[in-house]
């Protein structure tokens, strides 16, 4: 990271998680299963055969990991809301003890200071929905709005932002197309229908959220990439057109008003089960959106290969992360600046950032980490281009704050902050940790310092 990246004294900085991954407590307090616990229970579909019915405990040790966002110096932060806590049923009854852990959540992070930004649905949708037909299903938009309005209706008088989805892409199309998250599906007609309810419940979510708490702001969350040929053929620059328009455009566009993508319906083949008034719907306005970036993609033609027929290809020589990922912080700016030039949304949260690595845990018990240490330092470079360039950026949540459920690699992958042993639930805060807080604290004292 440079000396001095400079980043607007507003910038928020925060830490991210989802609650499936840290709460435990699966079936405790009327929580009923979602989609997750029955996946999580699929011999081979989780490494290790892990599951998250105990995770990180978060439901009962919530008042630690707020200490531990203290001391990390974060002002913000990102969690999310578990439908089958809430609406156990996926419609009909509220829980009232799934909303009051919220509602005792949102009032600690106030008062330590963390602004709180939950995100509506992380993936854990109520598996009573699934057996109605899920996502591919029209009603589970539906549903989810009014599920949305629950929430913002007991926690609007005191939380501002809202994100409706995390990352629908993992959704749809790993959880229907490629059969690797929940609910295991490998059907293109079902992944393109999710994709659209998916939207249409993020539209239908927004105006149900703005009219429960006047002045709320809404943001979606997706996942993005750079996309770039693996050569100059012709053929891999189409591979890498798309893998765009399966990866980021399929997502941005209909949300920005602009429908989707013709090129890639022409490729899926499926018609899109719209009704009048839908992409309208869809294209409610935002007032931020959130970009989780991990890494770029290129891809080489693969035309007898899984749609969108383009094959991801390994650079030589490039270093990798635990999953292994390659590590490129280049790609943050230029996604951030490609979305930007784009879209224009008005502001943009760097919603996830972050990396998994095998960490050791010393005689000592510290946790050193200097290849998480350093890609913080990259990234939080790359944000700080990105504003001199005239990017909207307004802030950034490093994924994660704990080590937890990783969805289908189980416990082997840790991205926290903070360490997790998960058979004591201690918790300790690695070297990446120490430098996220200093980094923080030196980006505010900056930002405070007098002009010219």
């Amino acid at each position: 990271m440079t000396d001095s990246p400079t980043f607007p004294a507003d910038f928020r900085w925060g830490v991210a998680t989802s609650a499936y991954q840290i709460e435990g407590a699966v079936a405790e307090d009327g929580r009923s299963a979602s989609i997750w616990d029955t996946f999580s229970r699929v011999p081979g579909a989780i490494a290790g055969g892990d599951t998250g019915d105990v995770a990180c405990d978060h439901y009962h040790r919530w008042p630690e990991d707020i200490a531990l966002m203290k001391r990390l110096g974060v002002d913000s932060y990102r969690f999310s809301i578990a439908w089958p806590r809430v609406v156990p049923g996926g419609d009909g009854a509220v829980n009232k003890a799934g909303l009051d852990f919220y509602d005792r959540l949102v009032d600690a992070l106030l008062e330590a200071g963390v602004t709180p930004f939950p995100t509506l649905y992380h993936w854990d949708l109520p598996q009573s929905l699934q057996d109605r037909g899920g996502w591919p299903a029209r009603d589970t938009a539906e549903h989810f709005a009014a599920y949305a309005a629950h929430v913002a209706a007991r926690l609007g008088d005191r939380v501002r932002d809202w994100a409706t989805l995390n990352e629908p892409l993992c959704s749809a199309w790993i959880g229907h197309l490629e059969g690797t998250m929940a609910p295991g599906l490998t059907d293109i007609t079902a992944a393109v229908r999710a994709s659209f309810h998916l939207h249409l419940g993020h539209g239908l979510a927004a105006q149900a959220v703005r009219a429960a708490a006047p002045g709320a702001r809404i943001g979606i969350v997706n996942n993005l990439s750079p996309c770039e040929p693996a050569s100059d053929r012709a053929a891999d620059r189409a591979a890498a057109v798309r893998a765009d328009g399966h990866v980021n455009r399929w997502w941005l566009d209909p949300v920005h008003g602009r429908g989707y993508p013709a090129d890639m319906l022409e490729l899926y083949g499926v018609d899109l089960p719209e009704r009048p008034g839908d992409l309208e719907t869809i294209a409610t306005p935002l007032d931020w959106l959130g970009v989780n970036y991990y890494f770029r993609q290129v891809v080489a033609d693969d035309p007898t290969g899984p749609l969108p027929h383009a094959r991801q290809v390994e650079l030589p020589g490039r270093p990798h992360t635990a999953m292994p990922w390659e590590v490129h912080a280049r790609g943050l700016a230029d996604i951030l600046r490609r979305v930007t030039e784009d879209y224009r949304p008005r502001r943009i949260l760097v919603t996830e950032s972050g990396a998994a690595f095998r960490d050791t845990v010393a005689a000592d018990g510290s946790v050193h980490d200097p290849e998480r240490t350093t890609y913080l330092e990259d990234h939080l470079a790359a944000c700080a281009e990105a504003i001199r360039d005239g990017v909207p950026l307004a802030g950034y949540f490093a994924w994660s704050l704990l080590d937890n459920f990783e969805w289908a690699y189980g416990y082997d992958k840790r991205f926290g902050l903070v360490h997790v042993d998960y058979t004591s639930q201690r918790r300790t805060i690695k070297t990446s940790g120490h430098r996220y807080a200093a980094l923080i604290d030196r980006a505010r004292r900056l930002a405070a310092q007098p002009v010219g």
